[in-house]
């Protein structure tokens, strides 16, 4: 006998259940009489949590407390912990035997699999108590339960399944599958705690042939306040762990595994974090400037680090735009001027970089086309001044100097700026222009009148006086507004103009239409307070809160574009110039992980050994850029370290890495 479902005819007894499920008889009918009699009740009674209707049945037919009831081969117990019904596994639980809770359905998974799947702790608990085996007994694709919670990212479930869940009968690939599992849906405390017991889950690799870094690399970290900041940092807010540890939870969890691995060989380093894709630049282009400080500050080599294109993290960074990663370059001292000299196979250095268009998901951070030029110049300008002085005029294989591929690639752009700002400055323009004849007209028809000398009759009055400053104020803001709004269509629209120049003049302009438009409201209200002044005094209240309320939405609307554009003139051009909050060599402590403790020396010093052997330095980079392309094109190139220019960094004893450093710097010092 078998059960199927979806309301199928049964070809050999011609019948269908009423719920859809029908068993299939060889020769046995009246278990298939039963079935419909109670296997379908029971199953029913189940979905809808209904003990009484199971209790029946159970009177009449126990063996159904028992019986698989549906196509999957699943019995009560399963549907009642798929269905969340507590009390209904309570009571099932109660009348079981231990071993009746170990049944499985056609896939192997028992009624605890889906308990885990739910995610109900107290159901697992009931069923745990009754069997001690069943956390241990696996499912569908040789999975515990455990491992389907941390799939579905049930970190209570987790937590209480990883008690009761036998551990010695776990191999090394469930333990890292369970690792990388518990990075993908943010469970870092769960991944810690695997990680505190089996410390060689760092050097381990999943089913995906990816390492638990590998998983850390490509997840993005959430900030304090679970919001994106993309006004003008672009990136994640800064880390607040009284609000929110996930973040630093994440960070203790990158630090404890780039501890296990910076043990191991150098090549073994390269192999492990090179494949089967290149971490290191995967967190560049993400913007993981957490993950990249973290590895950097143990392990200061991997800023030498080049992909196959000859790209340092400094070079993805500008690429795609991370403006976090990029601002750890002010940070190495004069490595940046050696850096900055690299070239991929096309002849493109860093500024030619710059001078593409920045991919689509990273040029909408910012609104508007207008917006989105000024922040491209700004990058151009940003790498600009960290590329030697002949390097901004150097041309790649295509003849192309940076400038010259800024101006294709941002045509379009720069174009779609041009329109939105001409249609802007001509719809403001019209309202202003609009605003002035009213407020003007209204200036020689003064409310009240005029005597017979032509002074007016209500000129001593308060609200007189209102009327007559914010009449004018609007004549004069709304002509102001007109003449930046002509000076924006009359622009000669170059690439420079829209760095300062247009953006500050089309936020003028909003500003004064706002006001020369919030000035009109009140000049009117003020005359309706004149002319009831010795009638119905609520009359003229109510207008002026009716008359507020456009004005406060117009200003509501355009409070997000004024913003956008304060922040990308002012904030977003500071930013770019200057070094990250985030440290990139600076002593760290956390309550979690012992990490490496690190320094950086004065910047004086780096610049003191650039000054004696900067010409030497730059020379010899040149030659090891072009040897690299005649290299092995292994994951990973790496150029040597100059020992000319060495960041100095000082740390704990025991990481061969810093040591090496730290004996480039004492070299030089004598």
């Amino acid at each position: 006998m078998e059960v199927v479902g979806g309301g199928v005819n049964d070809s050999a007894n011609g019948r269908v259940s009423n719920g859809g499920y029908v068993r299939r008889d060889e020769g046995e009918g009246e278990e298939g009489d039963d079935f419909l009699a109670y296997g379908v009740k029971i199953y029913r009674a189940a979905l809808k949590g209904d003990w009484l209707e199971i209790e029946r049945v159970a009177r009449v037919s126990p063996t159904w407390i028992h019986s698989k009831i549906t196509k999957g081969g699943e019995t009560v117990l399963h549907i009642a912990a798929a269905a969340k019904h507590l009390h209904l596994v309570k009571k099932l639980v109660n009348i079981m035997d231990a071993d009746s809770l170990a049944l499985t359905n056609k896939l192997g998974n028992t009624a605890l699999c889906f308990a885990a799947v739910s995610g109900v702790v107290h159901i697992a608990q009931l069923m745990v108590e009754k069997n001690k085996r069943l956390p241990n007994i696996r499912g569908s694709q040789n999975m515990t339960p455990l491992q389907m919670a941390v799939l579905l990212g049930h970190q209570h479930m987790v937590w209480y399944l990883l008690q009761v869940t036998d551990h010695q009968q776990m191999t090394d690939q469930d333990r890292i599958g369970l690792l990388t599992s518990s990075i993908d849906t943010d469970m870092f405390d769960v991944a810690l705690q695997i990680l505190s017991n089996h410390r060689n889950l760092a050097l381990l690799r999943d089913a995906k042939k990816e390492t638990a870094l590998h998983a850390l690399a490509r997840k993005p970290l959430k900030p304090a306040d679970g919001k994106l900041n993309v006004r003008f940092s672009l990136q994640w807010t800064a880390i607040d762990q009284g609000k929110n540890m996930e973040p630093q939870l994440a960070i203790d969890l990158i630090q404890s595994l780039w501890d296990e691995v910076i043990r191991q060989k150098e090549e073994d380093i390269s192999a492990l974090i090179g494949y089967p894709w290149r971490l290191l630049f995967v967190a560049a282009k993400l913007g993981k400037v957490e993950f990249l400080k973290t590895l950097i500050q143990s392990y200061p080599d991997l800023i030498w680090k080049v992909d196959e294109n000859r790209y340092t993290i400094f070079h993805i960074a500008v690429k795609h735009r991370q403006e976090e990663i990029f601002k750890l370059i002010y940070e190495i001292g004069a490595i940046k001027d050696l850096i900055a000299t690299y070239k991929d196979d096309n002849g493109n250095n860093m500024l030619h970089l710059a001078s593409k268009l920045a991919p689509a998901h990273r040029l909408n951070c910012v609104s508007g086309a207008t917006l989105q030029m000024q922040r491209e110049l700004l990058w151009f300008k940003a790498v600009k001044r960290i590329v030697r002085p002949e390097y901004i005029e150097a041309e790649n294989n295509d003849h192309k100097t940076p400038h010259a591929l800024f101006s294709e690639e941002h045509e379009r752009l720069r174009t779609k700026g041009e329109d939105w700002m001409k249609k802007t400055a001509e719809s403001c323009a019209l309202v202003a222009t609009l605003i002035a004849t009213m407020v003007f007209t209204a200036a020689f028809q003064l409310p009240g009148g005029v005597n017979e000398k032509g002074y007016p009759v209500l000129q001593k009055r308060g609200c007189f006086v209102v009327f007559s400053v914010s009449n004018g104020v609007s004549l004069f803001t709304s002509t102001a507004s007109i003449l930046i709004f002509l000076s924006i269509l009359t622009s000669r629209y170059a690439e420079s103009d829209f760095l300062v120049s247009l953006p500050m003049k089309l936020m003028s302009g909003l500003i004064l239409l706002l006001i020369s438009i919030a000035t009109m409201i009140v000049a009117f209200t003020a005359t309706f307070f004149i002319t009831f002044r010795e009638g119905v005094q609520w009359a003229p209240t109510l207008i002026a809160v009716i008359a507020s309320i456009p004005v406060t939405l117009f200003a509501l609307q355009q409070y997000p574009l004024l913003l956008d554009i304060y922040q990308s003139t002012y904030k977003s051009h500071q930013s770019l110039f200057q070094s990250s909050e985030l440290k990139l060599f600076e002593t760290t402590t956390t309550k979690t992980t012992n990490y490496l403790t690190l320094r950086q020396c004065p910047a004086s010093l780096l610049h003191e050994q650039a000054l004696t052997t900067t010409s030497k330095s730059l020379s010899s980079n040149d030659q090891t850029a072009s040897s690299a392309s005649d290299g092995s094109h292994s994951s990973y190139r790496k150029h040597p370290t100059p020992s000319q220019i060495t960041n100095p960094i000082a740390s704990e004893q025991g990481s061969p890495h810093i040591n090496k450093f730290q004996a480039n710097l004492r070299s030089q010092s004598h």
